[in-house]
This record gives C-alpha cells, sequence and structure tokens, in this order.
C-alpha cells in the first residue's frame, strides 16, 4: 500500500515546493524573466566576450552588466529623472500664467484648416472665463493627477526592475552554461526526445522578439535624433531616448515627435512643424513596419495583435519590464504550439 501511493505523495511534495518558491521568487519574476531573456537574447556576444577574457566567465559576466547599466539603466534613469523634473516646471509655469492672467492658445491654432479658428475661439472663452477654467480644471485634475502619477510609478519601478534584472543577468552569464545542462536534463524526463528542439524553439524565438522590439527602438530612435538635429529642436538626446523607450510600446513614437512639431509649431517655426511632423510619420513611425518584422521574423512570426497583446499585458502584469517579457511569453508559447501541432516528418 506504501509503494501503491509513493508516487502521488511525491508529486504532491514536489508541487508544493513549486508552489513555495514561486510565492518566494514572486516579488522578483518580472526582474527575473526579463534579466533571462536579456541572457538568452545576448548569449553570443557573452561567449565573445567570454573568449577575450581568457575563459574568465566572472570577469565576463561583469563585462556584460556593466554594458547593459550603461545601455538601459542609465538612459532610462535620465529619462524618467527629466520627466519628473519637466512636469513639474511645466506645472509652475501653467499655474503661473493662469494666476497672471497670461495664458492663452498659441498663434497657430487658428491657421490650421477647417477647425483652427472654432478652437482658438472656444480656448479664448475658456482661459477667459475663470469659472469655467476652473470647472473644466476640476473635471480634468483627477484624471490627470491619476495618469502622470501612473506613468511615474512605472517609470520609477522599471528604473527598479531593470536594475535587479541586471543583477540577476550577471549570475545568469557566469553560470549559464551549468543552468543550461540542468535545465535540458529537467526536460529530457518530462518530454523526452523533443527537449532539443523545444530548446532551440525558445531560444530563437526570444531572441527574435528582444532583437526586433530593440533593434526597432534603436532605429526610430536614430531617425528621430536626424530629424530633431535637422529642425533645430532642443534636447535632442534626450527626446532620441524618449523615442527609444516609447517605441517599445505600439503608437508610442508619435506622443515624442508629435510634441516636438507643436513646439515648433508654438515657436513660429511653421515650416519647420510641418517638416517634423511629416518626417515623424512618414519616416519615424513607418521603421515600426519595416524593420520590426523583418527582426522578429528571423526568429518568430508573430502577429501584431499579439505584439499589442504582449506588451499591454506585459506591463500591466509585470510593469515596465513586461514591455519585454509580455511579446517574448507569447512567442515562446506560439512557437511550441507550432512545434507540437505540426504534423510528424
Amino acid at each position: 500500500m506504501h509503494d501503491r501511493y509513493q508516487p502521488y505523495t511525491r508529486l504532491a511534495a514536489i508541487v508544493l515546493l513549486l508552489i513555495g518558491c514561486l510565492a518566494v521568487l514572486r516579488p522578483f519574476l518580472a526582474a527575473i524573466l526579463f534579466a533571462a531573456a536579456i541572457t538568452v537574447a545576448s548569449w553570443p556576444v557573452y561567449l565573445y566576450v567570454l573568449a577575450r577574457c581568457r575563459q574568465r566567465r566572472s570577469l565576463a559576466a561583469a563585462l556584460m552588466s556593466v554594458a547593459l547599466t550603461l545601455l538601459i539603466i542609465v538612459p532610462l534613469t535620465a529619462v524618467t529623472w527629466n520627466v519628473a523634473d519637466n512636469i513639474s516646471v511645466f506645472y509652475e509655469h501653467v499655474k503661473a500664467s493662469l494666476d497672471g492672467g497670461t495664458l492663452a492658445p498659441p498663434a497657430w491654432l487658428k491657421d490650421i484648416p477647417l477647425l483652427g479658428e472654432a478652437a482658438d475661439n472656444y480656448l479664448r472663452k475658456l482661459l477667459g472665463s475663470r469659472d469655467e477654467l476652473l470647472n473644466l480644471a476640476k473635471n480634468l485634475l483627477e484624471p490627470a493627477r491619476r495618469v502622470l502619477l501612473g506613468a511615474s510609478v512605472v517609470l520609477g519601478s522599471g528604473v527598479a526592475q531593470v536594475s535587479l534584472a541586471v543583477f540577476v543577468s550577471f549570475f545568469l552569464y557566469r553560470d549559464g552554461a551549468t543552468l543550461h545542462e540542468t535545465l535540458q536534463s529537467a526536460m529530457q524526463r518530462l518530454i523526452g526526445p523533443q527537449t532539443q528542439l523545444v530548446m532551440e524553439t525558445v531560444s530563437r524565438t526570444v531572441r527574435g522578439v528582444v532583437y526586433g522590439l530593440l533593434g526597432t527602438a534603436l532605429a526610430q530612435a536614430g531617425v528621430a535624433a536626424i530629424g530633431f538635429l535637422i529642425a533645430g529642436v532642443p534636447a535632442v538626446a534626450l527626446l532620441s531616448a524618449a523615442t527609444f523607450l516609447l517605441s517599445l510600446v505600439p503608437v508610442g513614437p508619435p506622443l515624442v515627435w508629435g510634441g516636438a512639431a507643436i513646439y515648433l509649431f508654438d515657436a513660429g517655426q511653421t515650416g519647420w512643424g510641418i517638416f517634423m511632423a511629416v518626417w515623424g510619420f512618414f519616416v519615424i513611425s513607418s521603421v515600426d513596419n519595416v524593420v520590426k518584422p523583418m527582426l522578429i521574423s528571423r526568429g518568430s512570426s508573430l502577429p501584431f495583435i499579439l505584439v499589442l497583446l504582449g506588451v499591454t499585458g506585459g506591463v500591466l502584469a509585470f510593469g515596465f519590464v513586461g514591455l519585454f517579457i509580455g511579446p517574448a511569453l507569447l512567442a515562446v508559447a506560439l512557437g511550441l504550439l507550432r512545434n507540437w501541432s505540426a504534423p510528424a516528418a
């Protein structure tokens, strides 16, 4: 009787142990998954660095961690700091203008065809009536506060999660070969002969998604920087970094180049404002339709709807690092489903 129930007892013990481990690691799960995705995607680079370091794993892992810090944490921290600082400056400017009665709609607004004149008249009437302005402020203040607070929390938690992920990635780089052998042995027991195919699918898919997201973001940030320099927009480095980060979110870059175009219009540079709008629509935003499918298709052809759901759901589930984790998890699941549903050769 004891021998009969012994397998079930072991299984129950293993399940309880896994649940306990997940409960302990739950606060760090997002950072661990992000570190795993980055490590898998950059493993060929680590092998090159390891060869240059004469197989000293700790040194190579440290160099990779420093590189991740410079490429991810520093720009993200700079953007977060500047966003928070500029929000407070903008708030004080608007408050001072309201108190002094100097706030007025931009001069270029009424030059917009069809809607410009009506919009300009409405804003002048609104800004000229303190009661209407206070009523509008009451209706918009709380939603605006929530949006800004939520964005600040996401960016702030993103810095913390990415910092933890970089710390975890050091150990994944250093002990990656051992972890790979252990994982392969465990999966061999679970799924048998298909282990190697599954691991290759996971690795190829994760790399395809990460390369697609980061490559597209880098390309959009590059062409955006060129456009900002040509149009004479200030804070090119900051706006380019913001474009890089928002490129990870669908329809994110228009928030940056659209803001730059409005700034140029407001400064009286109508020609450069039109150039910035055209450059943003036909060049910056078009990169997403060309570069991302080309890069992701090398590892996994992830449909746009899954990218959108992965990004949105990933942010809701894991915070900022969910921008990478969400699409990667969905792409891995889709790749495994395609392999398992494919007819046997």
